[in-house]
């Protein structure tokens, strides 16, 4: 029969337990609480002067590499500047007007735009990484460790996502829309004479407001991130999302023709859907699910496939031929 001192163990286990100061048993002290989270001891404990200084480390840093880039884009305005009135000179090349030049009203016009102006707005696509990388910095001692790992795909996304969206302004939507501006009029005598402060205001205007647009996913992630979305919310109120992309593209796009306004609509509300979709894989990934990319790319890939046929169909079989303008296709 056990005794009450021995609580039912062996002698081995008894001759490990602490015994109390009557000589009875006493149980072991329970096992610490489990953390919520193991990665908290990942985070960074700081002040809020400690904050201050780290914000005012992580600007300086920033607008140093900003000025780095500045200076070497300085240095090749020449040939920046020749890039940026590229789509001037073709849309008054398209329109007639010979020679394709953009002129000054002020002596300072030229300096101001060449060597100042056009060197900034390069220098901001050119050290967006690292600034971009800075402002990772400065959040990510709050985050947890796994919410550290995000770090490059973050600055990857946002900084590509950013580079691309002035590339599609620049070869795509704001040289269809400046060719439309600089014909109206010409069939009633009107010749356009445009200064290069005007041109590259409206370049600036166009170039990064787009940029910023295309960062819809990483603004849709980040709210999914802190909760305050969800991808069953956004897919919910989509329509809502729509009509205010729309009414958006409206004020960004140059031209008020509906071809135009399609040409910036279209491209964000895919990034809105993108984002929708990031968003989606972040929760499944709180939920501890995995997405079926197998079945996903199985079912891209005979879609494709399909498009592929249809296209071979229509242009081999059918006698089609794509052109530059609508229909896009002619026999």
């Amino acid at each position: 029969m056990d005794t009450p001192n021995g609580g039912g163990l062996s002698p081995e286990e008894r001759s490990l337990v602490p015994a109390g100061a009557g000589g009875g048993y006493v149980p072991p002290p329970p096992p610490p609480p489990a953390d919520e989270d193991d990665d908290d001891e990942g985070m960074l404990r700081m002040s809020f002067l400690e904050h201050l200084e780290e914000m005012r480390s992580r600007i300086i840093r920033a607008l140093m590499g900003f000025g780095v880039a500045f200076l070497i884009c300085i240095v090749f305005c020449y040939p920046l500047w020749d890039f940026v009135r590229a789509p001037a000179v073709d849309a008054l090349t398209k329109i007639g007007i010979k020679p394709p030049n953009l002129v000054i009203n002020e002596p300072m016009e030229a300096f101001s735009i060449i060597w100042v102006k056009v060197p900034l707005v390069f220098a901001l696509f050119l050290a967006s990484p690292w600034v971009l990388y800075q402002v990772w910095a400065f959040i990510s001692p709050g985050l947890y460790k796994k919410e550290k790992r995000l770090a490059f795909p973050f600055v990857v996304s946002t900084a590509g996502l950013f580079i691309l969206g002035g590339a599609f302004a620049y070869f795509v939507a704001f040289r269809f829309g400046l060719a439309f501006l600089l014909s109206i009029g010409l069939s009633n005598g009107v010749t356009p004479l445009v200064t290069i402060t005007h041109y590259f205001d409206l370049f600036v205007n166009v170039i990064l407001g787009v940029a910023l647009v295309f960062e819809l996913p990483i603004a849709i992630f980040f709210l999914t991130l802190l909760h305050m979305a969800s991808p069953r919310f956004l897919m919910q109120h989509s329509r809502y999302a729509i009509l205010a992309i729309v009414i958006l593209a409206a004020i960004i796009t140059p031209t008020p023709d509906f071809f135009n306004l399609m040409l910036f609509a279209v491209p964000m509300c895919l990034l809105f859907f993108v984002g929708v979709f990031a968003s989606y894989l972040l929760v499944l990934r709180r939920e501890g699910k995995k997405f079926p990319w197998g079945k996903v790319l199985a079912i891209s890939l005979l879609i494709i496939v399909a498009l592929a046929g249809i296209a071979y169909f229509v242009l081999l079989k059918l006698h089609y031929h794509p052109i530059g303008h609508w229909p896009f296709f002619a026999k």
